[in-house]
């Protein structure tokens, strides 16, 4: 090979000075094509780092790490400090990056990071620098010929560019499909909640996902008991819950599990079919081949070769539709249902 480039630990070889001189040469050659020659990726998936301990779960930092569901560790803390100076020069100088990639049936799927940490997306002075970087990769993606790219967490934030609207409206041109992904997200949660459940509470019923749901339960003619957990909230505000509540829960991050008298439920999410190839890390918290659910309906929006745009309010009248897509394509809920 003319390399002997360690793929767990290049420190390693760093340190030891036992670092061929083709190697960086050879890695960038392999990542910038993301192992397929140069094939363009048929999906992208567009996230964005959450905090500065989670940003230390990417293969490039730690692939062993990488491979397992994020959790705090302890040997993580020392790095903190480094990682937060990181942060601030990211935020000056880094550009949108590719972070993993697989294949499913013949097409290449890739995750792209928009370099901002959660906590970004909440200063009003960094929206418009946010809403560039985001931009930017979707004008990439449409040189380069992708087909879907899927917005993850705070790249869709309503009050950030209304979903992905902004976007589709300031180009309307476009040829990759810009989708948010939450049709299938609020199939999950509504799917996830028993048949026989007559009452629901619901909070977080004012964001796009939250209103989705309480007209899919109304129609069910569902009331209020089990809490759907739309957005964050404290272990002081989930005092009001009564005993024996289930949280279902479609807000990242998760809520904290407060209460002893109380269940907890996952993210959204869905398995990936099993045919999926060259899957080597875990997305956030979940286990490995399993994806937060706006990011597989992003892809089955690309396997069901739709050429609408999913941006915006969520079309309640399509949730069982992407929900049977789904179940076609493969995707298998998290959950038993």
């Amino acid at each position: 090979m003319g390399t002997n480039f360690c793929l767990f630990m290049p420190l390693f070889d760093a340190m030891w000075n036992t670092l061929n001189s083709n190697s960086w040469q050879l890695h960038n050659k392999i990542t910038s094509n993301s192992g397929e020659n140069g094939r363009v990726p048929d999906f992208v998936f567009l996230a964005h780092i959450l905090d500065v301990m989670s940003a230390m779960h990417i293969a490039f930092v730690n692939r062993s790490f990488a491979s397992i569901s994020f959790s705090t560790r302890i040997f993580l803390l020392p790095f903190w400090p480094a990682t937060l100076m990181i942060l601030l020069m990211m935020w000056a100088w880094s550009k949108t990056f590719l972070l993993t990639f697989y294949n499913l049936r013949g097409r290449l799927y890739q995750t792209w990071v928009v370099p901002r940490f959660g906590f970004q997306y909440f200063l009003p002075f960094a929206a418009d620098g946010i809403n560039k970087k985001i931009e930017e990769a979707i004008l990439k993606a449409d040189r380069m010929g992708v087909k879907v790219i899927s917005l993850a967490a705070l790249n869709k934030n309503e009050a950030l560019n209304g979903g992905g609207t902004l976007f589709v409206n300031k180009h309307p041109q476009l040829k990759v499909r810009v989708c948010h992904g939450n049709t299938l997200s609020a199939a999950v949660i509504v799917k996830e909640i028993p048949k026989d459940v007559k009452e629901v509470f619901l909070t977080g019923s004012t964001s796009k996902l939250g209103r989705a749901i309480a007209l899919y339960l109304c129609r069910r003619h569902v009331r209020v008991l089990i809490w759907i957990a739309g957005k964050w909230i404290t272990p002081w505000e989930q005092r009001w819950a009564p005993s024996g509540t289930h949280f279902h829960q479609f807000v990242v991050p998760p809520i904290l599990a407060s209460r002893r008298d109380c269940t907890y439920g996952d993210l959204a999410a869905m398995r990936l079919p099993e045919d999926v190839e060259g899957l080597g890390s875990c997305e956030y918290k979940l286990e490995r081949g399993v994806v937060h659910a706006c990011h597989a309906g992003g892809a089955v929006h690309q396997l069901e070769g739709w050429t609408h745009h999913e941006i915006g309010p969520i079309d309640v009248d399509r949730i069982d539709l992407v929900w049977e897509a789904a179940l076609k394509h493969g995707f298998r809920p998290v959950f038993q249902p």
